[in-house]
């Protein structure tokens, strides 16, 4: 990391740019989202290889969750840019008679963003591109628990990107505390809640604007679907969206399912079948699921196993591997509520199984619970679909899939209370980055004579029907007013 003084100069050098109106013109914003969709086709292998460095990626899943759904979302900024940036029309009240309003969208102007290492390209550039598209500097500080993927965005990236005006920074938990003692115009963060509270802490000295994208235990609810081929799709899909999204090391990932006491057996059977199907009999082989990111979570998670309560609920699965930091798909069932598995976030392919005695005692063991990032739902009964919106509450809620939620760029990706506040994706990105400002005109024609003193009553009755009425209503009142005042010599 560059000495402090340096940093500062540079920080001032982007501000400047900023400043000067560049980054406002659509052609450099354009040309900087142009810059990232050339980084990702020109680098795919080298990000892929990368990936599969930290992480023990699959190839296939590299492009599924990181390069495919960037590509995807740089894709729509480009088609949609234009339409982002225009004003947008606004609806003025009656009292504003004869007046125009609209929304125009401005850069916030330098912005700090900070990555996870567990989609270490994906979760860096998605919000870059919001960043970019909304015509702002950027500072970017990629995770250092993906050296190969930072080193990656630090090196090459810039190369293809203005460099007056993005900045990657390397580096630890000390470059980040040094970059928070510096005014942004916002920050965001993806990470853990304990380090969210330092981001917090050090944005408030400044009154600076954050988003927080945190995560949480996020609950699978299992309904007792009566068609083989409907319970063999539900499998299937939170099976990859545990085990299969990054070996269970993701925030939206589930964290364990709910399901009726009576459906239990066939569930963990049809689990224990399909998972191996996917993985075969020795998942390390198979070559199709990431490993442990390194020493420090491997152990966590092999500590969460050593509790005797835990491990003797363990059903399929288990085994771990320290030196090649592997863990295979576990299935585990009823392990006890007060163990760490079952309190803290898991961020594993550790999948708790919780029976309950009927299905909808699962909103109530969800509302217990701080708010999730996602609720996952695999039923077809329209009555717990209303209820699981309607009492519940999390970042979303997905019904009959796992996951599917990130890659939809129409709805908002964000939490809500322990989960995390603000949003993007798609459009959201882009409003994140930017300001709304609000651009009122008022034309010189006419004019509310009452709303200037001195005042009187016959004033005050005007101002209570301006503001209950539409316009014509408004006319038609003042005639009647202004009449009446004539009659009785009244001066307003």
């Amino acid at each position: 990391m560059e000495s402090s003084k340096n940093l500062q100069g540079d920080l001032e050098s982007m501000r400047v740019f900023h400043r000067s109106g560049a980054t406002k013109e659509i052609s450099w914003r354009k040309s900087q989202l142009k810059g990232l969709l050339s980084f990702l086709e020109d680098n795919e292998v080298d990000i892929m290889k990368a990936l599969k460095q930290d992480l023990g990626k699959h190839y296939i899943e590299a492009f599924r969750d990181e390069i495919g759904t960037l590509i995807k979302s740089l894709n729509l900024a480009l088609k949609s840019l234009k339409t982002w940036m225009s004003p947008q029309k606004a609806k003025l009240p009656a009292i504003a008679l004869l007046s125009t309003a609209e929304l125009v969208s401005e850069p916030l102007g330098l912005v700090l963003i900070f990555s996870s290492w567990n989609f270490p390209i994906g979760l860096s550039l998605e919000p870059l591109i919001g960043a970019l598209a909304a015509g702002n500097t950027v500072v970017l500080k990629p995770s250092e628990l993906s050296p190969t993927c930072s080193s990656l965005l630090a090196n090459t990236m810039p190369t293809y990107l203005d460099g007056k005006a993005v900045k990657v920074i390397q580096g630890g938990s000390d470059v980040g505390e040094q970059l928070l003692k510096h005014r942004w115009d916002k920050i965001f963060f993806t990470g853990s809640p304990r380090v969210a509270q330092i981001v917090m802490t050090a944005a408030a000295k400044f009154l600076t604007p954050v988003v927080l994208e945190l995560g949480g235990k996020c609950p699978a609810v299992f309904d007792s679907l009566s068609s083989s081929w409907d319970r063999e799709a539900a499998v299937k899909r939170i099976l990859v969206g545990k085990f299969g999204t990054c070996a269970g090391q993701a925030c939206i990932t589930i964290d364990y399912v709910l399901v009726e006491k009576k459906f239990q057996p066939i569930l963990v059977d049809l689990m224990m079948t399909i998972t191996r199907q996917m993985f075969g009999d020795n998942p390390q082989e198979s070559n199709c699921m990431a490993r442990i990111v390194n020493k420090q979570n491997f152990l966590r998670l092999k500590n969460l196993l050593a509790d005797p309560a835990v491990k003797s609920s363990i059903v399929y699965g288990g085994k771990i591997d320290e030196q090649n930091l592997f863990i295979e798909p576990t299935i585990l069932v009823d392990p006890p509520f007060e163990s760490e598995l079952m309190t803290e976030e898991i961020f594993g392919p550790l999948l708790p199984i919780i029976t309950l005695e009927k299905i909808e005692d699962s909103i109530e063991f969800i509302k217990l619970r701080p708010k999730p990032l996602a609720i996952y739902a695999f039923t077809k009964s329209k009555t717990l679909e209303r209820r699981l919106i309607s009492e519940t509450s999390s970042g979303s809620v997905t019904f009959n899939d796992a996951i599917i939620q990130y890659a939809a760029d129409a709805i908002p990706f964000g939490g809500v209370g322990e989960s995390g506040m603000g949003r993007y994706h798609g459009k959201f990105s882009f409003d994140t980055f930017s300001h709304e400002k609000a651009v009122v005109r008022r034309s010189f024609f006419s004019d509310f004579w009452f709303r200037y003193p001195p005042w009187n009553d016959h004033k005050l009755q005007l101002f209570r029907v301006t503001y209950n009425y539409d316009y014509l209503g408004i006319v038609l009142v003042i005639l009647g007013l202004k009449r009446a005042r004539k009659s009785s010599h009244c001066s307003i």
